[in-house]
């Protein structure tokens, strides 16, 4: 285990928040974080005041890798002692604004809205990691100078950045990279059962360094034929067992029909393979547990697809609510649905999906327990079915959570709404957000040339968003766009360098515990049902 000294110099507090953040995070991904200098076999300064001479004097005396990070460089530039061992000029501090991070190609492009000290230039022996753009300039804005061990990121004086998962990922790799860590080979992967969610896990794959897909089972020729669309090269099973035998694969990922989950995770497990799972993670809280034990005691990750933790109006949603943009939450409704048929697929026999709280439920309630962390009192349930009797899912379902603190969160999932609620409707102790629904059509021509209008799918949209105030305000909030392809990159990461998942298999099994209780609580009448 590395150990990472921390120093801060900082005049906010809030950014003293966000930097016990980051080194929380640091501490996740398996880093022993404290303050002495002389233990460290890394150092992260921060800083937006100047540092004590005895402090620069024990950074000047030591010989490992020291990242300076924030307004570190701009507090020390009557010091050019630092900047010359950095190996750069340093330029002008620019005004806050909108600042589009570049990293190493194939890497992410990181949008958060900052400060930063431009470098003019930068020594031939330094490594440049990410830069961002001043008119038509390209400057360095994260690099590292294996000469003299010193390294710079001139952005990072918001707590928002400090608390952006993309950039706590660009430190972490920093600091690998200054350690002389690498990654390894890349993890090669297996997909079982190649529907609907097959290609966008192929393309995923195809986009992160440190995977590769090299197995693809299905009993289709037809779905082998689409995989190999995007993956030409890609060795076909048509059996599940023969997948899991081979010894060319590390990862599996079960995309097979929900009741069938938790069988295949422990047979792949039982194989010697991680693991991801198609939500929802199971059916039942005791199929996640014996998941989550096997991989324990093999010594292997689980993680299950929660894709839509990731949606770009989800994630201001949960920017406002993390930024305390309306105070304290104590009442969250949510909403998903219309009138219509539902599919005739399996997500609408109970018998293979769980239910109709299973489907849409393993994002909507997902989001209510990531968002609402604090513990599950009870939650409470009704079902009903009144006119789609061809299907066995419920044609509306709503669950209800009570929560510890005496917050509370409403899910309603409905093929019988001919008016459609918001997506979000959020009350806190200073302010509200609503997510409306929006109604896209996609407009094309047809063989004969005439125009062609289709609507979307309103769930297929991101919701607007806005933020009210208790005067009576109302703000439209911008909706930044969602990162690409995050869960891939964060199981590279996590599987080759340690670092956490945001998407966790304890988290998944907690989603799991309410959707089993709310299908009790339907089945009885509205009962109040404490998860297990």
């Amino acid at each position: 285990m590395s150990r990472l000294a921390v120093i801060t110099a900082l005049r906010a507090s809030d950014l003293g928040a966000a930097v016990d953040d980051l080194t929380a995070y640091l501490a996740r991904c398996g880093f022993a974080v404290g303050e002495r200098v002389a233990d460290a076999d890394a150092i992260l300064v921060w800083a937006d005041e100047r540092l004590p001479d005895d402090v620069i004097a024990d950074l000047q005396s030591s010989s490992v890798p020291v990242l300076f990070g924030g307004a570190t460089l701009e507090a020390h530039l009557d010091r050019p002692a630092m900047a010359d061992a950095a190996g750069v000029v340093a330029g002008r501090a620019t005004p806050r604004h909108e600042i589009r991070l570049r990293t190493e190609p194939g890497g992410d492009e990181i949008i958060v809205t900052d400060r930063w000290l431009e470098l003019d230039k930068t020594l031939d022996d330094v490594e440049v990691l990410a830069t961002a753009m001043t008119g038509l300039a390209t400057h360095a804005v994260m690099t590292w100078r294996p000469a003299t061990h010193v390294g710079l990121l001139t952005t990072g004086t918001e707590p928002a950045t400090l608390r952006d998962p993309r950039v706590q990922r660009l430190i972490h790799r920093w600091l690998r990279r200054a350690l002389g860590v690498s990654d390894g080979p890349p993890i090669r992967v297996g997909i079982l059962g190649y529907g609907a969610i097959g290609h966008e896990h192929s393309a995923a794959i195809a986009a992160v360094d440190g995977l590769v897909l090299a197995g693809v089972c299905d009993k289709s020729p037809e779905r082998i034929a689409a995989a190999r669309t995007l993956a030409p090269d890609v060795t076909a099973y048509d059996d599940g067992d023969a997948l899991l035998a081979s010894p060319d694969l590390d990862l599996v990922v079960v995309s097979t029909p929900p009741n069938t989950h938790a069988e295949w995770a422990l047979r792949a497990i039982a194989a010697g393979k991680h693991v991801v799972v198609e939500k929802p993670f199971c059916l039942t809280t005791a199929e996640a547990d014996e998941m989550i034990a096997a991989a324990s005691a093999a010594g292997r990750s689980i993680s299950v697809y929660q894709n839509r933790r990731w949606d770009a109006d989800y994630l201001t949603v949960k920017r406002l609510i993390r930024s305390c943009a309306i105070g304290e939450v104590f009442h969250y409704e949510s909403f998903v649905g219309g009138y219509g048929h539902p599919c005739n697929f399996w997500h609408s026999d109970e018998e293979v999906s769980g239910g109709a709280v299973y489907d849409w439920g393993s994002h909507f309630l997902d989001w209510i327990l990531d968002l609402l962390p604090q513990p599950v009192a009870s939650v409470t349930a009704a079902a009903h079915k009144r006119r789609w009797y061809d299907v066995t899912n419920a044609d509306h379902s709503r669950v209800t959570i009570a929560f510890d603190d005496g917050a509370e969160a409403e899910f309603v999932h409905s093929d019988l709404a001919a008016a459609m609620k918001p997506k979000w409707y959020v009350l806190g102790t200073e302010g509200a957000i609503v997510g409306h629904w929006r109604h896209e059509r996609v407009v094309s021509r047809s063989a004969i040339g005439t125009l062609v209008e289709d609507p979307l799918a309103a769930s297929e949209s991101p919701a607007r968003i806005t933020l009210h105030a208790p005067d009576g305000s109302v703000t439209d909030v911008a909706i930044a766009p969602a990162p690409r392809v995050p869960f891939h990159r964060e199981l590279a990461d996590h599987l080759l360098s340690g670092a956490p998942m945001s998407v966790t298999a304890a988290g998944s099994r907690r989603n799991i515990s309410v959707m089993e209780a709310a299908t009790a609580s339907a089945r009885e009448g509205g009962r109040p049902v404490v998860p297990l």
